[in-house]
């Protein structure tokens, strides 16, 4: 029997593409064959290394949340369809509905919802979308319609993300995995570390920011500062990194540092993950996504308070053995997060979708 092919619709930007990569590696024990499609700006040379084992196709099709417009996203998804068609594709997964709105796709398609401007901006504005940016609500919205399957990578978010749609059928959550990297034994070290996209509102790197100028000891942050959709963030107090290899990022989580996230909207959030299989100690504020993850395995403070963040880092700095106990506990969370368990719930969607009955009947 030929392997399932699938056609792993994804980005080169943050965490979409480390998801793509941990799940097509696990997929493939299971007979599914990837083909990854890049929308967005193309892989740098080390993430091309990456995915050297996997078919990658560089399309330099526009992702819907960059500068673009409905038009634009529509005819991304006409071209998706020729690719799927050309690949010989058996099922179509894409890192965003809004992509399937404007392709006639002959194979059956999963929307796995990693993020989307609505809710964002009902996460970190707390207000109605703007009129202006409604066309992208809009064209995601006819995107899950003609989606198969809805997955995102949380309970949490697969919730928020059937209010925001209003949608009349259930969006199943499949957990992020991630393959712990090669452990060294290092000295813990006595420093906070942040990691992410710091340019993205929605990580509030504000918030520790501030945090950084009324603590003792140092507090970096590792990521970009600017976004390749023009969004940027000041950074005064915390010592910026900047972007780093992920093999830089483990030998900096290897000292076991208190790691902090501010995020006001984490649909799942791999690099507190990251953290935890290093053992890390968390104190990760208190939204919806990190209580589902890392309940009991965390400290949780109100994203916005600076001085309950600062509170929290500067006990577990001084509190060895407070902090070396929620490390081993969120070790041993993070145990939860793997590939393989990623991949089979997927794979158990896409043979769902498969079945012709239910394509037949779908949207």
């Amino acid at each position: 029997m030929s392997p399932l092919r699938l056609l792993l619709v994804t980005d080169a930007v943050g965490g979409v593409w480390t998801y793509s990569l941990e799940l097509a590696r696990a997929l493939r024990p299971l007979g599914v064959e990837t083909v990854l499609a890049v929308t967005g700006p193309s892989p740098s040379d080390e993430q091309r290394a990456a995915a050297r084992s996997i078919r990658l196709l560089d399309t330099g099709l526009p992702l819907e949340w960059m500068d673009t417009d409905a038009a634009a996203i529509a005819t991304a998804g006409k071209a998706l369809a020729l690719i799927a068609a050309r690949e010989g594709a058996d099922i179509v997964q894409t890192s965003s509905a809004a992509l399937l709105a404007g392709g006639a796709f002959e194979q059956p398609c999963v929307a796995v919802q990693h993020s989307c401007v609505a809710t964002w901006w009902q996460a970190v504005k707390g207000a109605p979308l703007p009129a202006e940016l409604e066309w992208r609500r809009e064209i995601v919205a006819q995107g899950l319609a003609k989606a198969h399957a809805i997955v995102a990578p949380t309970r949490a978010f697969a919730e928020a993300t059937e209010r925001a749609y209003e949608l009349d059928r259930r969006v199943a959550a499949v957990h992020n995995g991630r393959a712990a990297a090669a452990s060294r034994a290092l000295p813990q070290g006595d420093f906070v570390l942040t990691a992410g996209r710091l340019w993205d509102e929605g990580k509030n790197v504000q918030t520790l920011d501030r945090v950084a100028a009324q603590l003792p000891l140092p507090f970096q942050a590792a990521g970009p500062t600017r976004g390749p959709n023009g969004a940027s963030a000041a950074i005064d107090h915390l010592n910026a990194l900047g972007e780093l290899s992920p093999a830089k990022l483990s030998g900096i989580l290897a000292a076991r540092p208190v790691y902090a996230s501010s995020a006001l909207y984490e649909p799942f959030g791999l690099s507190v993950l990251e953290a935890a299989q290093a053992g890390c100690a968390l104190v990760l504020s208190d939204i919806p996504t990190h209580r589902e993850l890392w309940d009991d395995a965390a400290m949780f403070v109100d994203a916005r308070d600076d001085a309950g963040f600062a509170a929290a880092l500067d006990q577990l700095l001084q509190d060895r053995i407070t902090r070396e106990r929620l490390g081993r506990q969120a070790h041993e969370r993070a145990r939860r997060y793997t590939p393989e368990r990623m991949a089979r719930g997927m794979a158990e969607i896409y043979a769902h979708v498969s079945e012709p009955q239910l394509v037949a009947g779908a949207a």
